[in-house]
């Protein structure tokens, strides 16, 4: 893939991921503004009508006290009757309607300690009772011959006795208001009826959860709050209480809700949760997506270089057997002995490299396919180290080189497969004599930790930085210095170390030093 056409890719997904995670938030912070506005509106409305019936309830007890005293106690100071009239003639039917209106007015003195609950036994109360009296006559006009008036014949009349109207009615709620503002605001309303009317149309309204309130006369606090109720203006909702008939009002029904952020939350959880969920399915798939493609175009230019490698690791044996046949060829050479044995031993060890390069890239094959048979027995791990040495004894002596051995474990069998534990510690080995990079110097070290033997190879040679240290296992990886082809292999060997040391449940690490060399661990458990 072109390289500006993968970051183009990138881009343009990570600005999706983006704006979704944006649109996402903006979604739920709107969600919240919502719930809050229409919470807001729920609250003002159960205050609004808490405070109505408070009133309401209020205004019934005191006109249920009136009708009470005026029955049972009060005495009768006067009356007076007052009449109203209202005549109206139609001249197209002849008729003639009179609406008669009479209002009888009664003083009751009645003592202020009976009907207001007043310490003061003196005073005496004087409470109007209004009745009304209505009547409607229409009355029939009849003409003689000459066209004046002869009688009048009543034709309806209809006549209603009762109580007081809508005026008359607010005139009585005007005078209990105006004695109501002498009682104490905890005479006038309970604790119990404010809680039990909040709950009710507060749970009407879907809102069920807890809630603290307080009575507020003209900002300051009374005796009627909840117990944890504190007045903070930015979570308090408020009704008046007992506004007279000109709209004024000394009282004020606070109420706040401490858990008013976590019942907002709660209320779209479900969809948020859902929306959160879906966006870190996105988030996850996006994430996978883009570790492959850079995992991809890494595997692209490791393959490459791979082959590139590989081509160099067959091209430079190819061309040295060939030379060296050539050179057997000529008759001045096929009769030296000598110099034939040595072309021989070349094109055997030419042959050799290009035969375990090729025996590599299989194992790493099967490995992944899990088509590796790996049959354990009891082996020598001593035994294994001197027979490894032998595979690669002759590069190290044509370089000047040497390979020590210090091979101390007082116990060294171990469960494993000869073949491939040989070739594990011939791959350590090629390693340290490829990364060396004048005479090979390598130090070969065994131990005994409690029941594992611990093997120890060390080099000389360049080293690593803790970068390609922690990579070194990786399949296909190989430290660059420039020329991809000063090191000669494919970044094959250290990946299949790892492999079969695991699969004989041991453990294998690294320590390095740029300039200073390597030393490899490997660690197996003893029988």
């Amino acid at each position: 893939m072109n390289k500006k056409l993968f970051v183009l890719l990138v881009v343009l997904m990570s600005l999706s991921l983006i704006g979704l995670i944006f649109v996402q938030s903006f979604w739920i912070k709107k969600s919240i503004d919502s719930k809050e506005e229409q919470f807001s509106s729920s609250v003002s409305e159960a205050l609004n009508s808490v405070t109505n019936k408070i009133t309401e309830r209020e205004s019934k007890n005191y006109f249920d006290r009136y009708l009470y005293a005026k029955d049972s106690i009060g005495e009768l100071k006067g009356a007076q009757l007052t009449n109203f009239f209202f005549i109206d003639r139609d001249v197209n039917s002849n008729e003639v309607l009179l609406y008669e209106h009479g209002i009888l007015e009664e003083d009751y003195g009645i003592s202020s300690s009976t009907f207001f609950d007043s310490n003061d036994d003196a005073d005496t109360t004087i409470i109007k009772n209004y009745t009304s009296k209505r009547t409607t006559s229409i009355f029939k006009e009849d003409f003689d011959l000459e066209g004046n008036t002869f009688r009048l014949n009543p034709i309806q009349r209809i006549e209603k006795i009762g109580g007081l109207n809508k005026m008359e009615k607010a005139a009585m709620d005007e005078m209990f208001m105006v004695h109501a503002k002498r009682v104490p605001i905890h005479k006038r309303v309970s604790k119990q009826e404010i809680e039990l009317l909040l709950q009710r149309e507060l749970e009407n309204r879907g809102i069920d959860i807890a809630f603290e309130y307080g009575v507020y006369s003209n900002g300051l606090p009374t005796k009627i709050k909840s117990r944890w109720f504190k007045y903070a203006e930015t979570n308090i909702y408020k009704s008046p209480m007992f506004v007279d008939f000109e709209g004024v009002s000394n009282f004020d029904l606070l109420i706040s809700f401490p858990k008013k952020k976590r019942f907002l939350v709660q209320s779209i959880l479900g969809l948020a949760l859902l929306s959160l969920l879906f966006t870190i399915i996105i988030v996850v798939a996006y994430s996978g997506a883009i570790y492959q493609l850079i995992r991809q175009k890494q595997i692209s230019e490791i393959k490459t270089d791979f082959i590139n490698n590989m081509t160099h690791e067959f091209k430079t044996p190819i061309a040295t057997i060939n030379l060296a046949v050539e050179a057997i060829r000529n008759p001045k050479i096929i009769g030296d002995q000598e110099k034939v044995l040595r072309y021989l031993q070349m094109i055997r060890d030419e042959n050799k490299r290009m035969h375990a390069q090729v025996e590599n890239v299989l194992r790493i094959s099967k490995l992944e396919k899990n088509q590796l048979d790996i049959s354990k027995d009891r082996v020598d791990v001593h035994d294994i180290i001197e027979d490894a040495i032998t595979h690669v004894q002759l590069i190290v002596d044509d370089r000047g080189g040497y390979i020590h051995t210090h091979l101390d474990a007082e116990r060294s069998e171990v469960l494993a497969n000869e073949m491939h534990f040989t070739n594990v510690i011939v791959n350590m080995l090629d390693n340290a004599i490829k990364y060396s990079e004048e005479a090979p110097k390598i130090d070969v070290f065994t131990e005994r930790a409690k029941n594992y033997i611990i093997i120890k190879v060390q080099d000389q040679g360049a080293g690593m930085s803790k970068g390609v240290l922690k990579k070194v296992f990786e399949k296909f990886y190989r430290e660059h210095t420039g020329d991809i082809h000063n090191v000669k292999g494919h970044g094959l060997g250290l990946s299949y170390v790892k492999k079969i040391v695991e699969d004989h449940q041991g453990e294998v690490y690294a320590e390095s030093e740029k300039g200073k060399g390597s030393t490899f661990y490997i660690k197996l458990p003893l029988i």
